[in-house]
């Protein structure tokens, strides 16, 4: 299926230095979108705008922790200043912070909540008051599967994304009336840096890939991560005119980890 509506756009990407914000902003910028890449790694976040624009794409880098709205209102101010409007927001800043809860500390606390859930608020309130009086727009959020299934050590992740999650259909209930769409894809076990941090050595899909009945985990049923570019498309999909009926809509990418729930 070919998507349309995107091509033209500027499309605003958080967390696109690497892993799934990195694919969302070339997957956008393959269906013709301009890119605002946004992330704290500012070598990283440079790195994957000249790699768009040594395929022929067309982008540029703005370094902003998501976590400062000083900072995400200064940026978003530029964007639409140097690039045009914003038709399009992904929202793909993410950290990890694994523990048990009665050892997490708080500044892992914090940290998780600032940029999972305080960051695509921030984010997403800046664009959206520009998007409102153009009566336009797209809005996605990348969720996690863990922000309806438990899981352990994981409470703090787990907590920001079902935050972010409720929050974006929020969002989006208040901004259909203004034409914006606003959807979540939650990503389940998916190859990235974040993933490979949680492995002890390269075996260690197998082991998502099966589960772990101790850590009450099911796997995979389709018996594979997902890579990046799963996602990506899954984003691509929700904010082109292809989903222009589809808004506050949870769309789980995870092989069936969560079984459907």
């Amino acid at each position: 299926m070919s998507l349309t509506g995107i091509k033209g756009k500027i499309a605003l990407v958080t967390g696109a230095a690497q892993g799934i914000g990195a694919a969302v902003a070339r997957t956008l910028a393959e269906h013709g979108a301009v890119i605002a890449a946004i992330d704290k790694d500012g070598q990283g976040v440079e790195r994957i705008v000249q790699e768009l624009r040594n395929a022929g794409y067309h982008g540029q880098a703005y370094p902003a922790d998501v976590a400062d709205p000083a900072a995400i209102e200064q940026v978003v101010d530029a964007i639409e200043r140097e690039l045009g409007s914003i038709g399009i927001l992904a929202n793909v800043a993410g950290v990890l912070r694994m523990g048990y809860i009665d050892s997490l500390s708080d500044a892992d606390w914090r940290t998780t909540f600032d940029v999972n859930t305080n960051g695509v608020f921030y984010v997403s309130r800046a664009v959206a008051q520009r998007m409102i009086p153009r009566q336009s727009g797209a809005i996605v959020t990348v969720g996690s599967n863990a922000s309806g299934v438990p899981r352990m050590q994981m409470a703090a992740y787990a907590a920001s994304k079902a935050a972010s999650a409720m929050f974006t259909k929020c969002l989006g209930l208040e901004l259909a009336r203004h034409n914006i769409r606003c959807n979540i894809v939650s990503p389940g076990s998916t190859d990235t840096a974040m993933q490979r941090q949680l492995w002890r050595d390269e075996s260690g899909a197998d082991g998502v890939i099966l589960g772990s009945l101790p850590d009450y985990r099911a796997g995979i049923p389709l018996r594979k991560l997902a890579s990046p570019r799963d996602i990506a498309d899954a984003a691509a999909f929700l904010v082109s005119d292809q989903a222009g009926h589809i808004t506050m809509h949870d769309l789980c990418v995870d092989g069936g980890a969560t079984l459907g729930i």
